[in-house]
């Protein structure tokens, strides 16, 4: 190409060359043995011209390439690096990649569970260290130059998002801040609001894939493409459109029948079709497991949204004798195996499934979830990574950020539980999940298989894999101990203009821009339908008032009426006993019942473990047709009397088919005669009420109830007060949104200083202490110091204490009460569980609750027995089979657990004993498995 430039060119190109390698940049490059990409170009450049940069690209593109560049810049410059990750998972994973590149002693590594060279040039710690240095103002910070903040996109998260908004807010201005995110829809408003808070911020998305991306749908024994390329559109293969409408049609259900019963269709139809229907199922696990083998595919990763589901996975196909590996590769894995975990106790191994779980790695087949051992995660991705192994059926968890990727993603369902419901994945989860397949400079294209199901659309499919972005949203509110910490450093005025800066706050106030155009538009319609109803005899606005008080009292009136007949309804169930004959008056079970019990209210309505009573009692009653149903207020629209009483056995048992029978049988013969009250209709309250009268007269008197056009006049009336109700509305809308953080923080600084952690712009000794407290129940911690609640506790018992801080089970509400232990640990729970309800009504005076994010959920005691007997010493066989719980999540609760007993230890008041023992307890729980880390 250069022979072909004219002098001049040549000259220019040189010059160019020349120029590009005194930067920082060309040595960087030649770290790498394939060229970089345009964008990890132009974000690079960017960054070594002094600009942040915010970086949006696919998973798997490469975008830590550019974090991994600010690394360089710093060791170059002789400043700091912190390179911050969601997960510590992740965080564990980049140490270990920088460290090959640059050696141990110029890179460290800080989350919950480690501290190796904290003071090291390049750091790599979790994003909630960082927020906690900034806050304390750590001299660690001195000489920091970057930071690179991956998977940014997590400030979406309505748990921990708030971090990373913290962290950008409050990082001083001489740092160059990386954001590295998946890609998203709004990069461009997240860029805007980086530009505005951090200074000049470069935005560099790229949508281009480094590794093309094929879709498939397997059914049965045949792999479809999911899309019909053609030279004009992308289209959804029609084999997979007429599949689903062959599945939809009469002749899967009933037969076509002609009059004598029989099938009309003629015999080659019947067969050809039972063909076709064979040959459309859902392959089982290990069908499709062989068929990627068969095909190339592997490996793989099978996304199954259940952690049972991925063990019984991996049993499933060990059953049906699928071996990945050869001889060579099994003699691999049990030596990197048994490498690995020869720290962890023998006695140990047994308890945690280690030969079945070995043996599924020797055939190259493993499982990957949250509730697995952390250092068996760790092998099992160490040996993905190898190739040793070669399926892996995962959990969503393992597509956040975690470096695995694959030939091949499988998606079993498109259905996930979202701890509310099962709800269909969005396209940010579906590309998200995707993104694990193809392995950048292995393979030529990767595969995202989805498997077929029964009523699967395959146009909703396309769809979702059409869709290639979702929007960033912010979850960012101001906690207690955040409040804390910024008015001492900057004061309640300041601090309330720098929550102001968040893109919370942001995203609202441009949400707003769209509501007040409406509202313009409003008040021009509002002028038009004024002129339209204009009357020469009068002021019809003024008329049109008087009819809408009118309508408003006599809806009033009847909203009472229904009110007080619901109430008089629930006041007759309330006067209800077992025993009472009742006539049901309405709905599907009309008749006559027996009440077997009234259903009375009992403890806290919407209590986590009581059964929310807010529409009054719930009789559960027997119906004369052998039914036993618990009723509502909707089956009594009026009062209920009983009618008789008749006695109910002792041996009665409402799940007993006989014992309804013969119950229902006596109601009949006691009460069968019986008729139910009659109700008289009441007189309407707008007849004698006074203010209709006032208000009829009125309307009548005024000049304009004899216009000739007074109806079309009306009409136009009502145009305009529907229009003039519709703007109050988006005005109360924006009114919302406008410094909806700071009202926030003055509600949150507001209880604070009741409780005396701040007096004005002062903090408090108190609200020095719960500057020092970190997470979702940092308040109640600081109470329960401040009076006293865990003195004179041993380690156990605190460890207990401290477990209901941050442990919340994964079962349902109305699960059975859990064990604690008896004595002084039963007494401070008790103790610390009617803080919270003294705290829970302080936030309900201050408009605080749960929904904003802010409030303090109820302390959970599920794991105060297993934490207990774990830091007495007891083996983990024992803690495990009493705790019902998988080793993985017990780890990672008891991680958790000395996390904040950590914090406890340097929070505690002077005096206090509390310190020193939370130190013992963190002593007597690092042991065993919940001791041994892969890192340092």
């Amino acid at each position: 190409m250069i022979e072909h430039m004219s002098p001049a060119e040549r000259y220019a190109e040189s010059r160019r060359r020349a120029a590009d390698e005194r930067t920082a940049l060309a040595p960087f490059r030649e770290l790498y043995d394939f060229a970089l990409d345009d964008f990890q170009i132009e974000a690079c450049q960017a960054l070594e011209a002094g600009r942040g940069v915010l970086v949006a690209a696919p998973t798997g593109s490469g975008k830590t390439i550019v974090g991994e560049f600010a690394v360089h810049l710093a060791l170059a410059q002789g400043r700091k690096c912190f390179y911050t990750t969601p997960i510590k998972a992740l965080s564990n994973q980049k140490y270990t990649d920088l460290v090959q590149r640059y050696g141990g002693d110029r890179v460290g590594l800080l989350t919950g569970d480690n501290s190796v060279n904290s003071e090291a040039p390049v750091v790599v710690m979790t994003t909630e260290v960082l927020r906690n240095m900034l806050y304390a103002n750590s001299s660690s910070l001195d000489g920091l130059g970057y930071v690179v903040m991956d998977e940014v996109h997590y400030l979406s998260d309505r748990f921990r998002g708030a971090v990373w908004e913290e962290v950008i807010i409050h990082l001083p201005e001489s740092v160059s801040l990386v954001s590295l995110s998946a890609t998203v829809s709004n990069a461009e408003e997240f860029g805007d609001w980086l530009d505005t808070v951090r200074g000049d911020t470069e935005v560099i998305v790229s949508e281009h894939r480094p590794v093309p991306l094929w879709q498939h749908v397997l059914a049965g024994r045949r792999m479809y493409d999911l899309f019909a390329e053609s030279e004009l559109k992308r289209e959804v293969n029609p084999d997979l459109l007429r599949m689903a409408r062959l599945e939809n049609t009469r002749s899967w259900g009933a037969r076509e029948r002609n009059r004598n019963g029989r099938d009309s269709r003629r015999a080659a139809d019947r067969e050809r079709e039972k063909r076709q229907r064979n040959r459309i199922y859902t392959p089982s696990r290990a069908e499709v497991i062989d068929r990627l083998d068969a095909e190339g595919l592997l490996p793989a990763i099978t996304f199954i949204f259940s952690r049972a589901g991925c063990q019984a996975a991996v049993q499933q196909c060990l059953s049906a004798g699928l071996r990945l590996n050869d001889a060579a590769a099994r003699a691999r894995v049990r030596e990197i195996v048994e490498r690995r975990t020869a720290a962890i106790p023998d006695e140990d191994l047994h308890v945690l499934g280690y030969f079945e779980w070995l043996e599924g790695l020797e055939r190259g087949l493993a499982a990957h979830h949250a509730g697995m051992l952390p250092t068996f995660k760790e092998i099992v991705e160490e040996l993905f990574v190898k190739g040793l192994v070669k399926a892996v059926f995962a959990t969503e968890t393992l597509a956040l950020g975690i470096n695995m990727p694959a030939r091949s993603v499988v998606l079993e369902k498109l259905v996930k539980w979202n701890g509310e419901q099962h709800a269909d994945i969005t396209p940010g989860e579906y590309t998200q999940l995707t993104g694990r397949a193809g392995r950048r400079g292995i393979d030529i294209e990767g595969h995202a298989v989805v498997l077929w199901q029964r009523g699967m659309d395959p146009g909703a499919l396309g769809g979702l894999a059409g869709a290639r972005t979702y929007p960033l949203r912010s979850s960012f509110k101001p906690s207690y101990n955040m409040a804390v910490n910024l008015v001492a450093q900057f004061g309640r005025r300041r601090s309330r203009e720098l929550l102001e800066t968040s893109f919370a706050q942001f995203q609202a106030d441009r949400s707003v821009v769209g509501i007040s155009r409406q509202v313009q538009r409003n008040e021009t319609g509002l002028e038009g339908y004024r002129e339209a109803m204009t009357c020469h005899l009068g002021d019809f606005q003024e008329y049109a008032a008087l009819r809408v008080k009118l309508k408003e009292r006599e809806t009033e009136l009847a909203r009472q009426g229904v009110a007080q007949r619901r109430a008089a309804a629930s006041d007759a169930l309330e006067r209800l006993r077992p025993g009472d004959i009742i006539h049901v008056p309405t709905g599907k079970f009309a008749g006559l019942a027996l009440v077997l019990d009234p259903g009375m209210p009992e403890g806290r309505s919407g209590g986590p473990r009581g059964w929310d009573h807010q529409d009054g009692p719930r009789p559960l009653v027997l119906t004369v047709q052998r039914q036993v149903k618990r009723l509502g207020a909707i089956d009594f629209p009026v009062p209920v009397e009983a009618l008789g009483r008749m006695r109910i056995p002792k041996s009665f048992n409402q799940r007993s088919p006989q014992s309804r029978r013969d119950l229902a049988s006596a109601l009949r013969t006691k009460a069968g005669h019986l008729e139910p009250h009659r109700h008289r209709k009441e007189r309407a309250q707008a007849a004698d009420d006074q203010e209709i009268a006032r208000l009829r007269g009125a309307i009548r008197a005024h000049p304009c109830h004899g216009c000739g056009e007074r109806e079309d006049h009306a009409r136009w009336a009502e145009r305009y007060h529907r229009l003039k109700r519709d703007t109050k509305q988006l005005e109360r809308r924006i009114a919302g949104r406008t410094n909806t953080i700071a009202r926030t923080f003055d509600q949150v600084s507001a209880l604070l200083t009741e409780l005396d952690y701040l007096r004005g712009d002062e903090v408090t000794d108190d609200g020095r202490r719960l500057a020092r407290l970190y997470g979702e129940l940092d308040l109640l911690a600081s109470e329960c110091l401040r009076e006293g609640v865990w003195e004179g506790l041993d380690p156990a018992e605190l460890a207990a204490c401290v477990s209901a801080l941050v442990y919340e089970a994964r079962s349902a509400d109305d699960a059975p009460a859990p064990d604690v232990p008896a004595g002084a640990t039963r007494q401070a729970l008790g103790e610390m569980v009617r803080i919270w309800g003294r705290l829970d009504a302080l936030e309900e005076r201050h408009r605080i609750n749960q929904v904003t994010g802010v409030g303090q959920r109820e302390p959970d005691l599920g794991f105060a027995w297993p934490v207990y007997r774990w830091a007495q010493g007891l083996g983990l066989d024992a803690v495990l089979r009493d705790a019902e719980m998988p080793a993985g999540d017990f780890v990672r609760w008891c991680k958790q657990v000395i996390d904040v007993l950590g914090q406890l230890s340097s929070a505690a008041p002077a005096g206090s004993s509390v310190g020193r023992t939370a130190r013992k307890a963190v002593d007597q729980l690092l042991r065993g498995v919940v001791a041994y880390s892969s890192v340092g």
